[in-house]
């Protein structure tokens, strides 16, 4: 049987079978009477072999969200495989939000929550920092349950499938909000690099966009929270404001990006690139991302810049976005606040292949910390050096999992699961 590819392709899944659950119940059986490893598939929306087994893959996607609100708490609980669109969605019918939301509300609340996915913003956190509890089948079949505060539970949040499958998540919430979305174009490098923070720090939520080759960054998009929000700044830092009929991304269609333009619109609709009814992002692409310390930024965008000219032919597009720091041990933003460097390469595994070492021992000086859902070359080795934690969430692993039915190659290949 064929279980096909991730979302854009770039690996395709050998485990021999894939159950599709419909219950938890139907998750405790399958681990329990399935022999060898079995491992946890969400919305596919990864760029390597992490999600895959020589076993047995099981989806919760199927599973009903049945969304739990908690007013007094601030929390809901839901489904892992739920969107986070579709949450969102429930959630702003109700009056409520999330703190944030990645660049695609297409991809899985407990897929992304186990990679440490992000969106932008200095003072926001990842995806993952907003998890209160989560819920889990572990390797006997028993369902069991993590709470913020408990021993070991910053190990588990960003858990990378490596213990269990996740079931469940309880999230923090707020009140809903309104963003505007404004979009500025020819902001110059030297005053970028000038005060990197300074100028993410411009919005609730800011993103940089560039395909290093440019004198001037191509584009910064700021999203803005209408109760924190001056008017938009026409001249600002020497860019030019854009009209919403400008504000797009090359080689994407217009109608997939939310609006911009500074027309305000709700928290769900404004913080997400895409739109959750179109196509995200490209498709036909390969991703990688790095995480470096803010205080670096300039630097570190300094040593990528020397490689532009041989950068610039295989991407598409770069995205500078910032994580505030969290205490979650393999969370790419684990204390410290973060700069990721995101590339998006046109799909040319070879050339991407040659160009992401490079990249890497460009980053290295600064303690550059790999996306583990996106492609890159760094071992065992580099990833225990940036990685304060990984031994600490290893024997955690370890501890829950004796077995390994939950590891798989790739988590050995980089030091997770011995």
């Amino acid at each position: 049987m064929s279980i096909g590819a991730t979302w854009a392709g770039t690996h395709v899944f050998t485990a021999t079978r894939l159950i599709e659950a419909t219950s938890i119940g139907q998750v405790q059986a399958a681990v329990a009477e399935t022999t060898g490893p079995i491992r946890a598939l969400g919305t596919r929306h990864s760029f390597n072999d992490l999600a895959d087994t020589s076993g047995t893959l099981i989806t919760v996607t199927g599973i009903a969200p049945d969304p739990q609100l908690d007013q007094s708490a601030r929390t809901v609980t839901v489904g892992a495989g739920t969107r986070y669109g579709d949450l969102a969605v429930w959630l702003e019918g109700r009056g409520w939000a999330l703190h944030n939301m990645g660049s695609l509300p297409h991809i899985s609340i407990g897929g992304a929550v186990a990679t440490g996915t992000h969106g932008s913003g200095v003072t926001n956190g990842c995806l993952s920092d907003a998890v209160q509890a989560l819920e889990y089948v572990d390797a006997a079949g028993d369902l069991r349950v993590a709470r913020r505060g408990d021993d070991g539970f910053e190990g588990l949040v960003v858990g990378l499938g490596a213990y269990g499958v996740v079931v469940r998540l309880t999230l923090d919430v707020q009140p809903t909000f309104l963003v505007r979305q404004d979009v500025y174009r020819g902001l110059s490098w030297e005053r970028f690099l000038d005060d990197v923070p300074a100028v993410m720090s411009a919005g609730y939520s800011v993103s940089a966009f560039t395909t290093w080759a440019e004198d001037t960054l191509q584009q910064v998009w700021r999203k803005s929270r209408i109760n924190d929000a001056d008017a938009p700044d026409p001249t600002w830092l020497g860019a030019r404001f854009e009209r919403p009929e400008e504000a797009g991304l090359v080689g994407v269609p217009p109608d997939n990006l939310t609006v911009k333009g500074g027309v305000e619109g709700p928290w769900l609709e404004r913080l997400p690139h895409f739109r959750l009814d179109s196509t995200p992002s490209n498709g036909d692409e390969i991703q990688t991302e790095y995480f470096v310390d803010l205080k670096d930024a300039a630097a570190a965008l300094t040593a990528v810049r020397a490689l532009s000219s041989d950068i610039a032919p295989h991407l598409l597009v770069t995205e500078l976005r910032t994580v505030a720091a969290d205490a979650l041990w393999l969370s790419g933003a684990y204390g410290r606040d973060t700069l990721a460097i995101h590339f998006t390469w046109r799909n040319a595994p070879a050339a991407v292949s040659a160009l992401t070492p490079r990249i890497e021992e460009a980053l290295a000086p600064f303690g550059a910390r790999p996306h583990w859902g996106k492609v890159h070359t760094m071992g065992a080795d580099a990833v225990a050096a940036v990685t304060p934690r990984l031994a600490d969430a290893r024997a955690q692993f370890e501890r829950l999992d004796p077995a390994g039915r939950f590891a798989n190659s790739h988590l050995q290949r980089l030091g997770v699961r011995v």
